[in-house]
């Protein structure tokens, strides 16, 4: 390889926003290519290769002279392919998918019992799904209630909504975040505290989110989470998703007794 390989490749990584990111692109080791661009080292033909592609030139390119490649690479500077610039919001959220602690023991089918936000004095109970996928541990809560009106002879009995969302553990505290997915006109937060026994059985948390009525209400209610299992009948299980009145043999003792928990000194309330 000729003398003039290192100056060339500096002047062709000039082109992106750093190393790094060169080396990122290339799946190569970032010590090794400072080698390539000091000069003490040259690469196998392999990676030669690799790195002529990279850049949209030939093999034998990168050795021209420093005045001749300038000239070429400006020529094919409209060629030379450029990173898609990385997501916004997917760059926001990765501290927290790097600090976040592992949640596989959660994952699984859950009842939650919440008191109902748009219809006071009743207890909604919706199925949700916690599951992970490729590192990420995501979600599905459905919800169903029944119209209040049902003047349209023809209209569905039933109002269902899909909430899709991610999950996040930090410090001894499970977030929820998610989105309802039919409308895509509201968007609500779950925190839950984690089961320190072996077993889990039910979680108690705070849900929050504003009404989509006209109204726009704020509304913040206790949640329990009741663990049914990995896997379910799930026909079933939505069988029962609903409004209940808090009487209703349905709602136990201990479900009623933690929706109306007080909260201690610290906003939360006990854990079973």
């Amino acid at each position: 390889m000729s003398q003039h390989f290192s100056s060339n490749l500096k002047l062709a990584c000039s082109h992106y926003r750093s190393i790094s990111e060169v080396c990122r692109l290339l799946a190569i080791n970032r010590a090794q290519f400072n080698k390539y661009l000091s000069g003490q080292s040259q690469p196998t033909a392999y990676n030669l290769r690799r790195i002529g592609d990279f850049f949209g030139v030939e093999d034998y390119e990168l050795g021209l002279p420093p005045e001749q490649f300038a000239h070429l690479i400006g020529a094919r500077a409209s060629t030379v392919p450029t990173p898609e610039p990385q997501d916004p919001l997917l760059a926001l959220l990765a501290p927290l998918r790097e600090k976040a602690a592992d949640l596989s023991r959660y994952c699984g089918y859950y009842f939650e019992y919440s008191n109902c936000m748009s219809v006071p004095g009743t207890i909604l109970v919706s199925l949700v799904h916690l599951r992970e996928e490729q590192g990420t541990f995501l979600f599905e809560r459905q919800e169903r209630q029944e119209r209040s009106s049902t003047s349209d002879p023809h209209a569905d009995d039933w109002v269902r909504c899909r909430y899709l969302g991610a999950a996040f553990a930090l410090q001894d505290r499970l977030f929820l975040v998610d989105f309802e997915s039919l409308t895509v006109n509201e968007m609500s937060q779950t925190i839950l505290i984690p089961s320190f026994k072996s077993r889990i059985t039910r979680l108690n948390g705070l849900k929050t989110g504003v009404s989509s009525g006209d109204r726009r209400n704020p509304a913040c209610t206790r949640v329990v989470w009741e663990y049914l299992g990995l896997e379910i009948n799930r026909i079933n299980a939505y069988r029962q998703v609903r409004l209940y009145h808090p009487d209703d043999a349905v709602i136990d003792d201990d479900v009623r007794r933690r929706l109306q928990a007080i909260p201690n000194v610290h906003g939360l309330y006990e854990v079973e």
